[in-house]
């Protein structure tokens, strides 16, 4: 027998599903934010010689498996590669001209605020698509597309904090500014609750993945040329 709600049954159930959806945003960003904290208490031979170049080979895989094909069908490949190759070469023209943008600079000024904002406008546009499909297509989809954006993090937590930690100039700052780049995925989830991401937000997405490609491969990299 099919169950039948009453009006004001449907009211509160009606009310509750934008805090079920903010709550699973706010889970994204938690899971990420104690991922890099867990990267951050890895002592500095375990960074140098493992951490941050398995972080900096995590943060490539989300760009060419994660942001990419889903880029590539929303604005069409070449858009969408076009703009990455430009956030790649522009931090590419910053570190040859020796401003500090690599995980090996000696100043990590440069290279901190790049992957901060990088990370960030991921985040943003994580917590917001998350939560526009979940209102857009309540159900098993909502269900599959949270759950993909929350494993996720998993992989990317750990690369935040492999990454921020050899720049930062004690464990508590570099667990701060993990935290400051994930928050924004709870920011994201509450504009999903008043609109659909439009289109022109795959732009600085497709800029971040270029940058998450500059910046991990450098961390791969790196240790093998010092």
């Amino acid at each position: 027998m099919r169950q039948v709600y009453k009006p004001d049954t449907l009211s509160r159930i009606h009310w509750r599903l934008p805090q079920i959806y903010l709550t699973r945003a706010a889970a994204a960003a938690l899971l990420a934010i104690i991922c890099a904290t867990l990267a951050t208490g890895v002592s500095a031979r375990g960074r140098g010689r493992w951490l941050a170049p398995l972080g900096g080979g995590l943060l490539v895989l989300v760009a060419l498996f994660g942001l990419l094909p889903e880029l590539g069908q929303a604005m069409g490949w070449l858009p969408a590669l076009g703009i990455a190759a430009i956030g790649y070469g522009l931090l590419a023209l910053l570190d040859h001209n020796e401003v500090a943008v690599c995980p090996s600079c000696s100043h990590g000024e440069g290279y901190l605020t790049a992957l901060i904002a990088a990370v960030a406008v991921h985040a943003l546009v994580d917590g917001w698509s998350m939560v526009a499909v979940s209102i857009a297509a309540p159900g098993p989809v909502s269900v599959a597309i949270s759950t993909a954006v929350i494993l996720h993090k998993v992989p990317e937590g750990l690369a935040l904090g492999a990454l921020v930690r050899p720049s930062s100039q004690t464990r508590s700052a570099a667990i701060a500014l993990c935290a400051l780049a994930e928050l924004p995925t709870v920011a994201g989830g509450a504009l999903g609750l008043w609109a659909i991401p439009a289109g022109w937000v795959n732009y600085p997405l497709a800029l971040a993945a270029g940058t998450f490609v500059f910046l991990g491969t450098h961390a791969v990299f790196a240790p093998r040329r010092s």
